[in-house]
């Protein structure tokens, strides 16, 4: 089994049939399932008692596992079933359990395990079963979520009834796309996957996995290492902000392109005449940052149209990211182009590429799809989709909520690209950075602050 793999509802039942296919019975893999929950829920339990809700199919079948589990390892245990089963897996499951059953009613203080619906939901939540996630959601215990909380729907995260807070998540047999999608992902505290021994598909999404970021090499000098072309346009701090990020991100040499005066620039940094076809067209480039305070008028274009004639890998943000279309992208190679849109700016660049898609996961495999430019779609839900396929971030620090964090991000991407020269690889690498920076750089955070945490970011992944 893979462990970053998500998957879709379809992507799930097919692994699940072909484990059955190959002679693993659907009550072994329920047995698996809630024997591996149980695991888990007996740790936080500390013998705590337990309340199991379990609905009427296969989750509920999970739950009356769980249940047993817990039980003849001495927990007091309490389940409440609406319905009675209606799978004959789910109804072997009943039978197995050798406790009582409620058909109503919320025991107080408990360790509240959530059984009701499970990966699959489709409709909304109604009737005596939303009376129970309303009845949850008030009530004062721990609880758990077991595979996709009971009101959420698995591929996209829409909200199908009453929502719930929970302090631990347990997906069984793989992710699926609604554990890392906002604001549902928000309501799940941890998140842990229950191994129940699938065969996994390999060219499905992934879970990002913390990086690796190696030394420069023994003979490494200040081009080798990668040169990157900032380039600056109206506004002097955001292109600013990304050159302060950029110089401790692994670069060997950083230049700000500006006509601005810069008096509270470090001395490190060299500043030149705005970006121009010329200053530009360096060979010693790496790569070229361009967006980050541009501006959005004819100037701002023209730097935006100088910086793709360059055929540099190049990443692109903010305002150049308002300003791209069709016809600027015209004969360049995109595959060394990345974006880094958050939400606004990916619906921009979707209606500027004719892209009709409602997910942010969907517009940023298409808009990838239809441009073959890389798209790091932004937010407390990060979504990169590239040649390599797309990939899912656990959530980052809530702290990046600040004016001028995406200015910092931008910097950190340009000079990782500037190093690996891999668009994807840099984004990624770039994430990962951005919000191990934030961590060190404690609450309530400038981004000037976290541009000078990139640095010992960096320890991390080496």
């Amino acid at each position: 089994m893979s462990p970053t793999a998500v998957l879709t509802v379809d992507q799930m039942r097919a692994a699940e049939q072909a484990a059955m296919s190959a002679g693993t019975s659907e009550w072994e893999l329920m047995q698996r399932a809630g024997e591996g929950a149980a695991q888990w829920i007996a740790r936080m339990a500390g013998g705590r008692d337990v309340c199991v809700l379990c609905g009427p199919g296969n989750n509920g079948g999970d739950g009356y596992v769980i249940a047993e589990s817990l039980r003849r390892r001495g927990n007091t245990v309490h389940v409440v079933a609406p319905k009675e089963p209606g799978t004959e897996t789910a109804r072997t499951a009943r039978a197995a359990y050798k406790g009582e059953v409620s058909t109503e009613g919320l025991p107080r203080n408990q360790v509240y395990v959530d059984c009701l619906f499970g990966y699959g939901l489709a409709r909304e939540v109604t009737g005596e079963f939303a009376q129970l996630l309303e009845n949850l959601r008030d009530a004062t215990g721990y609880k758990v979520a077991i595979d996709v909380p009971s009101s959420v729907a698995s591929d996209t995260g829409e909200r199908l009834g009453p929502p719930v807070e929970y302090d631990l998540t347990l997906a069984l047999g793989g992710w699926k796309r609604a554990h890392f999608t906002m604001p549902v992902m928000a309501t799940m505290g941890v998140k842990r996957v229950v191994d129940i021994g699938l065969d996994l598909p390999a060219d499905v999404p992934r879970l990002s996995d913390a990086p690796r970021i190696s030394a420069p090499a023994a003979d490494a000098h200040k081009y080798r290492r990668g040169l990157l072309a900032i380039v600056a346009g109206e506004m002097p701090g955001a292109p600013l902000l990304a050159a302060e990020s950029a110089m401790r991100s692994g670069a060997g040499y950083v230049k700000l392109l500006s006509d601005h005066s810069h008096p509270d620039a470090p001395a490190e940094l060299v500043i030149e005449s705005a970006a121009t076809r010329k200053t530009l067209s360096d060979e010693r480039l790496s790569a070229i940052l361009v967006g980050p305070g541009l501006g959005r008028k004819n100037k701002a274009r023209d730097a935006l149209g100088s910086a793709l004639e360059a055929g540099r890998p190049t990443i692109l943000d903010a305002d150049a990211l308002h300003l791209l279309d069709p016809a600027m992208t015209a004969g360049c190679n995109t595959a060394k182009i990345g974006l880094t849109p958050h939400e606004g700016e990916l619906a921009k660049l979707c209606e500027a590429f004719g892209i009709d898609a409602s997910s942010k996961f969907d517009r940023a495999e298409a808009l990838h799809a239809e441009t073959g430019m890389t798209v790091l779609a932004k937010g407390p839900d990060t979504i990169l989709a590239g040649p390599e396929g797309v990939l899912f971030f656990e959530r980052g620090s809530s702290w990046l909520s600040v004016a001028g964090t995406g200015d910092v991000f931008a910097g950190i991407a340009a000079a990782r690209l500037a190093v690996r020269g891999e668009v994807q690889q840099a984004l990624e690498e770039a994430v990962w950075i951005h919000h191990e920076a934030a961590r060190l750089a404690g609450p309530a955070f400038t981004a000037g602050t976290l541009a000078r945490s990139v640095n010992n970011a960096l320890w991390s992944f080496l």
